[in-house]
């Protein structure tokens, strides 16, 4: 006969308590989801933890601090022209170094043998000039001769015709002997005006090709002279004075033309090389103002030139410096002061911090007045210099602002302490 099972009062009891837990936990789920939708997502987070800094309202001084590296302001580069192999060291790196003094010595046969070639080449020529010169010369002196002679047979039969003409009308001489007379002398006028029109067609040709030959000669002539500046040019010399701060040769070593032997910087005249963040690139310009700290002295620079292009989020500016420091060196750091602006005497300033990173300084968690939470306020920055932020909306003097990174909880609006 089957038994009915009766319940215990602990397992009525303890079925009911569940039913209770389960509904104020749904009912907390509820108000939770209530208080998310009205602020959005919150975090949990440590106070000793983050970093908080007031608000203030004071003079934004729009400068930055920054580390330049003194460079030469004029560097003279040694190239070779020709290329050989180094076959002499004449001085060191470092030495102070004279206009004209020689520095190396290469040798290069190819090119030796390449001005013996021109030398035989312009001798050559020259010779032919010569001989051509020569040649037309004794050309003009056989023409002349030529015209003597004419001259001298038009004359001789001249005075035959005048003497010979009464014998003739006289019966004494035959009127042939008169009349071969006649045809010689017409063929010696013919023929001196067949040698003169020579003689101008050989000296309006003579001209010509003298002129032709000059030229040729004169270009042979150059070509022999840059060869020999090539010779010469293998003797590196020091183009300025200076300091020879770069000397890239070894005895033996072989060198191509154009290559970079070394360099000689121009002593007491600088400039300064500082790299910036590439936030500043749009606010830094030519001509901007630079205070620049050298042992305890504070002298006035500017920015003379902007290289724009970004490399490892930086860019390069350069500092002119006043010349005639001579108590500087070559790679020293010297702390500058580039005046970005003019200063503004009531600001709100923000302190600098990680916080920008994440939000770009576009937002940031405000603290609360009793504070023990912290909330996402949109805010607008203006300029920075090496301490503070320019605040230009969104924030009054006396707000208290996170200003560690937000990098574990940028996604939340509100911070709970």
């Amino acid at each position: 006969m089957d038994k009915k099972i009766q319940r215990s009062g602990f397992q009525k009891h303890f079925k009911k308590g569940i039913v209770v837990v389960a509904m104020f936990a749904i009912a907390a789920a509820a108000v939770a989801f209530t208080n998310t939708s009205a602020t959005g997502p919150s975090q949990n987070v440590d106070l000793n933890s983050l970093t908080i800094n007031t608000v203030s309202q004071g003079a934004f001084v729009d400068a930055l601090n920054l580390r330049g590296q003194v460079v030469p302001k004029t560097t003279i580069y040694l190239d070779t022209i020709a290329g050989g192999q180094v076959e002499e060291r004449l001085v060191e790196q470092g030495e102070y170094v004279t206009k004209g003094q020689p520095l190396v010595r290469l040798s290069n046969t190819g090119l030796q043998l390449d001005v013996m070639s021109r030398e035989a080449q312009v001798t050559e020529q020259l010779n032919f000039l010569r001989n051509t010169q020569m040649a037309m010369e004794t050309s003009r002196l056989n023409l002349r001769r030529d015209l003597l002679e004419i001259d001298l047979q038009i004359s001789h039969l001249e005075r035959r015709f005048r003497q010979s003409k009464p014998l003739v009308s006289k019966g004494v001489l035959a009127k042939d002997r008169l009349s071969e007379i006649e045809e010689d002398l017409a063929y010696y006028r013919a023929r001196k005006e067949l040698t003169l029109e020579r003689q101008a067609q050989e000296n309006s040709i003579r001209k010509v090709q003298v002129e032709q030959l000059e030229d040729s000669a004169s270009m042979l002539q150059k070509n022999l002279q840059f060869a020999r500046k090539n010779l010469e040019n293998l003797l590196i010399k020091a183009p300025v004075s200076g300091y020879l701060s770069e000397l890239d040769v070894e005895i033996g070593e072989s060198k191509t033309p154009g290559a970079r032997l070394g360099q000689i910087d121009i002593p007491n005249e600088y400039k300064l090389v500082v790299r910036l963040d590439e936030f500043y690139l749009n606010q830094v310009q030519l001509g901007m103002a630079v205070n620049v700290l050298l042992d305890g002295t504070q002298l006035t620079a500017s920015v003379s030139k902007i290289d724009s292009r970004v490399a490892q989020s930086q860019f390069q500016v350069e500092v002119a410096l006043p010349s005639g420091i001579s108590d500087i060196k070559r790679g020293q750091s010297i702390d500058i002061e580039l005046m970005l602006g003019g200063d503004k005497q009531n600001a709100l300033l923000l302190n600098r911090g990680a916080f920008f990173t994440s939000s770009g300084g576009n937002w940031v968690y405000v603290v609360s007045e009793e504070g023990r939470y912290a909330k996402r306020r949109e805010i607008r920055l203006g300029k920075k210099n090496q301490h503070y932020y320019e605040v230009l909306d969104g924030l009054a003097a006396g707000d208290k602002v996170i200003t560690s990174s937000y990098s574990n909880f940028d996604k939340a609006q509100q911070l709970n302490f």
